[in-house]
This record gives C-alpha cells, sequence and structure tokens, in this order.
C-alpha cells in the first residue's frame, strides 16, 4: 500500500485547491512525502494565493494564474534547489493555499460596559455589539505570524482574537467619539468608520484587511432607557396646542376625499378640539385635586447645589454654598478659580457660573456719618 501511494502521488502533476468551505483562511496542499514533480502545473484561481515553502524557507508567493514548475519560472526555487545544474527529479516543498476573498459576518462585542461622561445624562455604562469583515491581505506575512505550519486554519482560529481587539477599541472610542449617548444610535455608521480606521493598523501586523466594521446595537442601562422615555412623554405633552392643530389640519383635508365635506370637517375639527379640551380639563382638575389635598406643613428644603473647586491644582469638595461663601471672603475663591458639579460638560470659572454669582458681589463703602 506505501509503494502504490506514492506511484499515484508521482502521477499527480496538478497542484491545485478547490475550497468547499466557508470559514478557511489558509489550506496546505496534500502531497505523498511533500515531494512535488518537476514541470507540474500550479494552479491559483482567483480569489487565492499560493506561497510556497522550501525546506522550512518561504520561497515565493504566486498570484492568480497557471503557472509550470520548472527553472525558467521559478528562479527562486531553482537557486534553492540547484535545478541550473540540471537538476528535474521531484523535490520537497510544501504549497499552502491562502483564500483572499472576503470573510463577513463575523461577530463582535464589547468585553464590558464601557462608561461614557454624557452632558445630560452624566456618567452613563453603555454597550455595543455587531459585525466585521476581513481579507487576508499579506499571505507571507499571515502564514510567519500566524498560521506556521497549520495545515488548515480557519476564522475560527483566530476569531476570539480579533473579536478582542475590537472590543477592546470600542471601549475607548465610545467615549471619545463625543456623541451624546441620546444619539449613539443614529450615528452608528459614523461609529463603525471610527472604530474601523483604530482597528485596521493591529490587523495589518498580522497581515489582514478590516475591511469593515457594523456597528449593529447599543445597549444602555434600563434606567437610562427610562429617562429618555420620560423626557419624550414631557416634551409631547409640552406641544399639546400643537397636536391640536395638527388633528384639526388632518380632520379638514380627510373631508375633502368624503362625501360629508366640510360638514366632516367640523366635526373631526371639533372631536380634535374637544379631546384637547377634554385633556386640559382632566390636567386642571388633577393639578386642583393636588392643590386641595396638599399637606398643610412645608415640605423640606431642596438639597444645595455642591461645587468641587481647584485650589493649587488639586481638586477640593464638593463644598456647599456656605462653605463656597467663606472661602470666598478668605480669598481661597476667586471668580477665575475653576469649579465644577455633576451635570457639568467641563471645569468652568466661578464668576462665569450662575448659581456662585452672588458671592463675588462686593456692597459700596458705607455712607460717612
Amino acid at each position: 500500500m506505501g509503494l502504490m501511494n506514492k506511484l499515484k502521488g508521482e502521477l499527480i502533476d496538478i497542484i491545485e485547491w478547490l475550497d468547499n468551505t466557508d470559514d478557511t483562511l489558509v489550506h496546505r496542499f496534500a502531497r505523498y512525502d511533500n515531494e512535488i514533480k518537476y514541470g507540474a502545473k500550479l494552479v491559483v484561481r482567483e480569489g487565492q494565493a499560493a506561497v510556497f515553502i522550501n525546506e522550512g524557507t518561504l520561497a515565493d508567493v504566486f498570484k492568480p494564474g497557471t503557472y509550470t514548475l520548472e527553472t525558467r519560472n521559478l528562479p527562486v526555487l531553482a537557486t534553492l534547489k540547484g535545478w541550473k545544474y540540471g537538476f528535474s527529479s521531484p523535490f520537497k516543498a510544501e504549497v499552502y493555499f491562502c483564500s483572499t476573498r472576503q470573510f463577513t459576518n463575523l461577530k463582535w462585542g464589547t468585553p464590558g460596559p464601557a462608561t461614557m461622561r454624557d452632558a445630560e445624562l452624566g456618567a452613563v455604562r453603555v454597550t455595543a455589539f455587531g459585525l466585521y469583515s476581513i481579507k487576508l491581505k499579506d499571505p507571507a506575512l499571515f502564514i510567519r505570524e500566524i498560521a506556521g505550519t497549520n495545515d488548515l486554519f480557519s476564522t475560527a482560529s483566530i476569531e476570539d482574537n480579533l473579536r478582542g481587539k475590537i472590543g477592546s477599541h470600542i471601549k475607548e472610542a465610545l467615549p471619545d467619539a463625543g456623541i451624546p449617548v441620546i444619539d449613539l444610535e443614529s450615528k452608528v455608521i459614523q461609529l463603525g468608520d471610527t472604530l474601523r480606521t483604530r482597528v485596521a493598523p493591529s490587523m495589518l501586523a498580522l497581515g489582514l484587511e478590516l475591511t469593515e466594521v457594523q456597528v449593529q446595537d447599543i445597549g444602555l442601562p434600563a434606567e437610562v432607557e427610562k429617562a429618555i422615555d420620560k423626557a419624550g412623554a414631557i416634551r409631547v405633552i409640552g406641544n399639546m396646542q400643537k397636536y391640536t392643530q395638527y388633528e384639526t389640519a388632518s380632520a379638514i383635508r380627510d373631508a375633502a376625499n368624503n362625501p360629508g365635506g366640510l360638514a366632516a370637517a367640523g366635526v373631526g375639527a371639533g372631536i380634535g378640539i374637544g379631546m384637547a379640551g377634554q385633556m386640559g380639563t382632566a390636567m386642571g382638575g388633577i393639578a386642583a385635586s393636588q392643590t386641595m389635598t396638599a399637606p398643610t406643613t412645608p415640605p423640606p428644603l431642596p438639597p444645595q447645589t455642591r461645587f468641587f473647586v481647584a485650589v493649587n491644582g488639586k481638586q477640593t469638595g464638593p463644598h456647599d454654598t456656605s462653605v463656597l461663601l467663606q472661602m470666598a471672603q478668605s480669598g481661597q475663591l476667586k471668580p477665575e478659580s475653576l469649579v465644577w458639579k455633576q451635570g457639568m460638560a467641563s471645569w468652568a470659572a466661578a464668576g462665569q457660573t450662575a448659581e456662585l454669582a452672588d458671592i463675588f458681589i462686593v456692597p459700596p463703602p458705607l455712607p460717612p456719618a
């Protein structure tokens, strides 16, 4: 059986690879004892590259086409094998076929929430998920750095590593993007382009090209989503007059296409106005009810605004208004001193902050007795 296998291997003189998978990056061509016949045909199809390894040394990389493995076509191998002296027997070499097409629908996700500082919502923990696509750009570099001598190397063999690279970079890209949390869902294309630009150099170092990054989902904490929904509902109620005008105009438009004509329009308008009136009455009733049932004792005082203060290059606080007044009287707090409180996008001068304006008011001198 061993002799028959050897003879069968000697008779095969076509080296090719027909890929019937959708995830193979590198495939090593199998030959008996790694012997390749002198004058054999090498067929490299579109979407492939062939890498020749001779006695552990990378000899050449072949692009799509058909090649005859002989001296005049392979000067590099001729030098290595001594073919210039007429050597024409089978030689030992390895051929690795590399798929250079795009590999799509690979998944990535943040390994944990990324903390963003939002001007409206404060500190928010955000997660993101999506897809990415890669392409083998430098077959020789990829085999040297990643695939090595594996006879089969698939996307699954490196997917965890690539997913980790993208997930780590997006934890930096999200806070640096400068996009408000409430607008992240509408900026996923911009975010994907930013992420691809950041990750692409680390992919190229492996011989891979990152062709696309899709951000498909942005995850927010449940309490943040509720706050966004509540803010939207309040804005809708605040535009009740516009809602009534819209309903009236819609009723008139619909009436023009109905046999009822303007009479129907009047009915539609009346319904719209009536609904608005009922809602207004209900809102007024609720307000009156709340007024009648209001407790006789005053509510507790609202909490004082507390500020952090930069003193001699160090952060102090937070301080309430009484402490800030003492600091201003002692000269520790000046109009140009930097202050910050929860909700501010950045530090600002104390004299330009509305809540602290009264602290720096100096009364005029008393009139003479």
